[in-house]
């Protein structure tokens, strides 16, 4: 099975690489859309865009299944996506349910793009599970810039968080929400942040369970298995996955090299 997975950039890769540990069986071609980095800021009329031609080109290389593995571009698009092409396609939303249901006191804070926080995608699912209205919510957009620039650890990105959160005591929440692939980069400085007790919750397991499902796929359950790379030649054979960026196949040393690091980056924080 060829599975596709597109992102407005370098986020939708916690998936690919959460899949990598669950679906090591499959095929992927995963789609940065790096020309126009980052949705969180985009109309709705330039994402549906966006999403509509990353989902053209990914069909014309093969793909059988598509991931939007994008919070944004799930919340503006998928609608449009599923009416236009006859393929499985799953999209991201943020992991509030799990948060409400492993957590039983304190708030809940609900980290994501502006476009995500603002859809009434976002809406509709704190409606439907937030009967006790413990969720608060923060735009950070400027954590998937960073992400961007592979700055994770940097005073800079501390000092964002910080002013971001200047309103709110960290020791009222039990769990942390990541409503934005690209933040999965950040888990450390975020955790440093909220504290080692409050919870932090990303959509990747639930996203890639349930693409499982839908395909008839066996998941590999195992949480012993790691997936660093020590070279970007290994990494490109081992996994079956063509990587493309706005739509040049990436072979270059330097995007290899890159993507390696990013993948260990995702590999060193999985567990937090």
């Amino acid at each position: 099975m060829k599975i596709g997975i597109f992102d407005s950039g370098i986020g939708g890769l916690s998936v690919l690489h959460e899949a990598y540990h669950r679906l090591p069986g499959q095929e992927y071609i995963f789609y940065a859309d790096t020309e126009h980095v980052p949705y969180g800021t985009k109309t709705q009329e330039e994402i549906i865009g966006f999403a509509v031609d990353n989902t053209k080109f990914l069909l014309e290389k093969g793909a059988e299944a598509l991931v939007v593995a994008c919070n944004t571009a799930t919340s503006v698009a998928i609608k449009e996506l599923r009416r236009r092409f006859d393929i499985p396609i799953l999209g991201m939303e943020p992991a509030v349910k799990p948060a409400v249901e492993e957590t039983e006191d304190k708030r809940i804070m609900v980290i994501a793009t502006p476009v995500t926080i603002r859809e009434d995608k976002l809406k509709d699912l704190l409606h439907r599970v937030d009967e006790e209205h413990r969720v608060d919510l923060m735009a950070m957009p400027r954590l998937v810039e960073f992400a961007e620039n592979e700055q994770f650890d940097t005073e800079e990105v501390r000092g964002y968080i910080r002013g971001q959160f200047a309103n709110f005591d960290p020791a009222n929440y039990s769990a942390l929400v990541l409503g934005c692939t690209h933040f999965n980069y950040f888990k450390p400085a975020l955790q440093e942040f909220f504290g080692k007790d409050t919870l932090l919750v990303d959509g990747n397991f639930g996203t890639v369970h349930h693409l499982a499902d839908v395909l008839n796929l066996n998941m590999n359950d195992s949480q012993d298995t790691e997936v660093y790379f020590d070279d970007y030649h290994k990494m490109l054979g081992s996994v079956k996955t063509e990587y493309y960026f706005s739509k040049k196949f990436v072979s270059d040393e330097k995007t290899l090299e890159h993507l390696k690091r990013l993948h260990n980056r995702l590999e060193e924080v999985r567990k937090i």
